[in-house]
Order: structure tokens, then sequence, then C-alpha cells
């Protein structure tokens, strides 16, 4: 996940680096002999993960306008939290002195996706961006299955 825009133009640069360089090869190996199929073949591999990269500045971009995914059950919470900072435009030294904890602090709960904080803890944190959470809970009726992170319940 990329969580400022540091990473966000490093990724950037990096996905216009691999452009260019799946074309140099696509025309290096054709120039060598293989064929349009065989050329696919070796592209795979790098572009399954070019786009991954893809989808993390995609991700980044839309976390930029505020555009969240749903979550339930708080399974994702912490990836929502560090997408509000980025959607506020604010930086993890500055979401810090709103809280009055250290940057290095903010900076691990960010980097562990804020696994494990407390209630209150994420409170301070949508406090500090000035955010308000709104849930709304659904009540299944009991004894029906339900997939949880690829689980059954």
């Amino acid at each position: 996940m990329i969580r400022n825009e540091s990473e966000y133009q490093t990724a950037v640069a990096r996905v216009d680096a691999e452009r260019k360089r799946f074309a140099e090869h696509a025309k290096a190996w054709k120039k060598q002999g293989f064929t349009a199929a065989q050329v696919a073949k070796l592209r795979e591999p790098l572009e399954s993960f070019h786009m991954q990269l893809v989808e993390e500045v995609q991700s980044y971009e839309r976390l930029k306008r505020a555009q969240f995914e749903e979550f339930e059950n708080l399974d994702g919470l912490g990836q929502v939290l560090i997408g509000l900072r980025i959607a506020r435009g604010m930086t993890q030294r500055e979401l810090a002195r709103r809280m009055d904890v250290s940057e290095t602090a903010v900076s691990r709960d960010e980097r562990n996706e804020y696994h494990g904080i407390t209630v209150e803890r994420a409170r301070k944190v949508l406090d500090a961006l000035g955010v308000r959470l709104v849930t709304r809970v659904e009540v299944e009726p009991m004894g029906v299955a339900r997939k949880s992170r690829g689980k059954a319940r």
C-alpha cells in the first residue's frame, strides 16, 4: 500500500519505466525471432508484477479523491484510516502532532495498518483527521452461515 506522496511519485516513475522496458524487451525478442505468442508468454510474469504496482497507484489516487471501499466487521479499518489521512492531504508528522504522539508511533501504526489498535486509539485518529465514521448494523438470523475473511463461521 502506498502511504505518502513520495512513495506515490516513486511508484508512478517505476510504472512508466517498466512500460518502456517492456517495449524494449518485446522489440529485442522479436528481433531474436520469437513469435508474437512466445513474446506474450515471456511478458506474462513481468506484467503480473507491473499490474500489481499499477493497482497500488490507482488505489492511492482513489484515496486522494476520498473514494473508499466498504469494509465489514472492522476488517479493513486500518486501510481506511490511512486512506483518510491521505485524502485529507495530511502527512504522518501532521497527524502525529494533532494526536500528540510521536511520528514514529503513527508510522508504526500505519506500517501495521493499525492492526490491534484499541477503539479509543481509532477514535483519536478519526478525531485528529476531523472525520466522522458512521456504521450500520445488520443482524442476520442465527444459524445462517457467513463468510468472513474467506472462512465460514
